[in-house]
């Protein structure tokens, strides 16, 4: 039996040092964004300026691998030129694709660049094939990123049902999936991804130590604070996590818990095969604000088990070994992996 073929490995690439290492731990293409407002993961320190854009599409290049440029937040009032230029800058500059969410962005680019092979974003919000299949006809879109709300029975439904590439998520830490339609950051400090490019930006951030109060464990603490919204409280020697509203822990009639989502990653190794049988052209790992130690991992993981899985003679042969869990483990949110909606037995 002829080895199936194994879907692209899309990696994290939030600096020059993780493209690189992603492309030497075997992604088939690394994804990055500008260092400005026009990509969701706008942290300081993070990102690209052209001559380090330059230099990572080369490498990449000359090994065989691509580059895809996130130009994935929405254009604001006044200032569509400056999310236009970012479209022009990576064609100029020979990106292999751009990602891209707004409608009136993929418009620009398709008639300013009619080469130029466009993604359409998770931000998109593209949750069923008639929406993919509009912007294939409106915009010719190559490939379209599912949001991460789907059963992979409706992803099949999805690539069932049109020509255009399919791209699913695979690792990585996960939100609400409220994917393009988030405005919680933006509710507790007006700005948000969708925007600035920034969940929960770093400025709003705040650490405060403190003693232990009436019934906590004794020692010190630390509240965190988004814009001066307490977001969590962690009793000494619990390991922090970064204060994302959606992640918070909240009193909720007397009991305090993670009321909207519990921190966790997404896992998809023991599906695989699966994803692999219904056609999913692409599987993305999240986490462009993370070091190239993350990426290291995860690709180096991924693609091990992506080339097992595509190698595997039936998928009652293919095992997820304890080593590729144990390591995709150490570089996890929270404590626990989650397929996600990919498996609803309730249903």
């Amino acid at each position: 039996m002829q080895a199936a073929k194994p879907p692209h490995l899309i990696c994290p690439a939030g600096s020059l040092p993780a493209l690189k290492t992603a492309i030497d731990h075997g992604a088939d293409a690394v994804y990055a964004g500008f260092r400005n407002a026009t990509n969701a993961r706008n942290f300081a320190g993070l990102n690209f300026d052209d001559k380090a854009l330059a230099t990572g599409i080369e490498y990449a290049h000359q090994r065989g691998r691509q580059v895809l440029i996130a130009i994935n937040t929405f254009p604001q009032p006044g200032r569509t030129a400056e999310w236009q230029r970012a479209v022009d800058a990576a064609a100029e500059l020979g990106v292999d694709a751009v990602i891209l969410a707004d409608v009136g962005l993929l418009a620009y680019a398709r008639q300013r660049h009619p080469e130029l092979r466009l993604h359409f974003s998770v931000q998109g919000s593209a949750t069923n094939y008639e929406a993919v299949n509009f912007c294939q006809r409106e915009f010719g879109i190559r490939r379209v990123v599912l949001p991460r709300v789907l059963t992979l029975a409706q992803v099949e439904h999805v690539i069932r049902n049109t020509e255009v590439e399919v791209e699913v998520f695979g690792f990585g830490s996960l939100c609400v999936m409220n994917e393009g339609r988030c405005w919680l950051s933006s509710y507790a400090t007006g700005e948000s991804p969708n925007t600035v490019g920034a969940c929960s930006p770093a400025k709003f951030v705040r650490w405060e130590k403190r003693g232990a109060q009436p019934g906590e464990i004794p020692g010190e603490h630390m509240d965190a604070r988004l814009n001066g919204i307490l977001i969590d409280t962690f009793a000494p020697r619990e390991s922090a996590g970064y204060p994302t509203l959606c992640k918070g822990r909240f009193e909720v009639r007397g009991d305090t818990y993670y009321a909207l989502e519990e921190p966790t990653s997404l896992n998809v190794l023991e599906v695989l095969p699966e994803i692999i049988r219904i056609g999913v052209t692409a599987i993305k790992v999240e986490g462009r604000q993370r070091s190239p130690t993350y990426v290291t991992q995860v690709t180096r993981t991924l693609r091990a088990a992506l080339d097992r899985a595509a190698a595997a003679p039936g998928p009652d042969s293919y095992r997820v070994e304890p080593a590729w869990q144990a390591d995709l483990a150490k570089v996890s949110e929270g404590r626990q992996a989650t397929l996600g909606a990919y498996n609803r037995p309730w249903r």
